[in-house]
């Protein structure tokens, strides 16, 4: 006897649920079909065949980008939880395989993309060479959202612990954190600053000894947590500069164009050039990088053996 499901004009397949929620999250069809792997043409030609089964339209034009309808919000309300099963269910699948296949979907913010994430892939691909990765370099918030949506199954991500408005814990709200390590801030100046050479025994420097500097900033959340930071040091910092691009910021520092806070992980991924000295604060700053997943997330077996090896690079 064959088994025929009624036919319903509002199936919903995989595919459309992950078209809608890409959509969702960045407003393009180009640039969905970017993060999903598939070509503009091809997402465009699967919008207009889910739209005419269903009978209305699930986007519409919004200035010089698109927007979900009603209908698409609906469907993409449901996404998330809806692909994290299926994706659970694929996982398990997967676990009966050995992990001869797989697919994890990692996002992670630049200064891991050259330090962690590299690593990561070798290790996994030596271990279980026929699990895929696919990245995305993206900073927390996006990163972060990327999984909340049902885009990315890992997200790489850090905060600061000590800062009043660092929003990681909201954004992350309902997600599963996994701890990674510590990553220490360090001051970045010119050889030869005062603050520098009358620096503690235990080679720690006071940030209130460089209020009077010109500052460099970084990332919005970077920059938030150099406000924090030199307000817990009894000032507000003059930003003079700002950029995200790390090497630029000490290439800055090395011109005497002002002092800066840098991650050690960034200066892992780059040198630190002459005439520059990176020395960690007498407040013990530092962030905490973290893996954020969905819950049930580590039931994929791809997923879990990323997460034991991300813990093990890491360190």
């Amino acid at each position: 006897m064959t088994l025929t499901p009624p036919a319903s004009a509002f199936d919903l397949d995989s595919q459309t649920l992950r078209v809608i929620a890409a959509i969702a999250e960045y407003g393009s069809i180009t640039r969905a079909a970017a993060v999903l792997g598939f070509s503009q043409p091809a997402v465009s030609q699967q919008l207009r065949r889910v739209e005419a089964r269903l009978g209305m339209p699930l986007v519409t034009r919004s200035g010089r980008g698109i927007r979900l309808t009603d209908a698409g919000e609906v469907i993409a309300r449901h996404a998330g939880a809806v692909l994290t099963a299926l994706d659970s269910a694929a996982g398990e699948l997967s676990d009966l395989a050995g992990l001869r296949a797989g697919r994890v979907r990692l996002s992670a913010f630049p200064s891991a993309s050259s330090t962690i994430v590299p690593r990561l892939i070798q290790v996994m691909g030596a271990e279980h060479a026929g699990v895929q990765f696919t990245y995305l370099e993206a900073e927390p918030p996006e990163a972060v959202a990327g999984v909340r949506d049902g885009l990315s199954d890992i997200a790489i991500a850090f905060h600061h612990p000590a800062d009043r408005n660092d929003p990681f814990h909201d954004s992350a709200d309902g997600l599963v954190v996994h701890r990674l390590m510590r990553d220490d801030i360090l001051l970045l100046a010119p050889e030869g600053h005062p603050g520098v050479t009358d620096a503690a025994p235990a080679h720690r420097v006071d940030l209130a000894d460089f209020r009077a500097e010109n500052w460099i900033a970084g990332c919005p959340r970077c920059r938030s947590h150099l406000l924090d930071s030199c307000a817990r040091s009894g000032f507000a910092p003059a930003i003079a500069f700002e950029t995200d691009n790390f090497v630029a910021v000490m290439s800055m520092v090395a011109a005497g164009l002002g002092v800066a806070l840098l991650p050690a992980l960034a200066l892992t991924a780059s040198p630190v050039p002459a005439g520059v000295v990176a020395l960690p604060t007498t407040g013990h700053d530092h962030r905490v990088i973290v893996a954020v997943t969905r819950p049930g997330a580590d039931h994929i077996p791809a997923v879990r053996e990323t997460l034991r090896l991300l813990r093990s690079t890491a360190a």
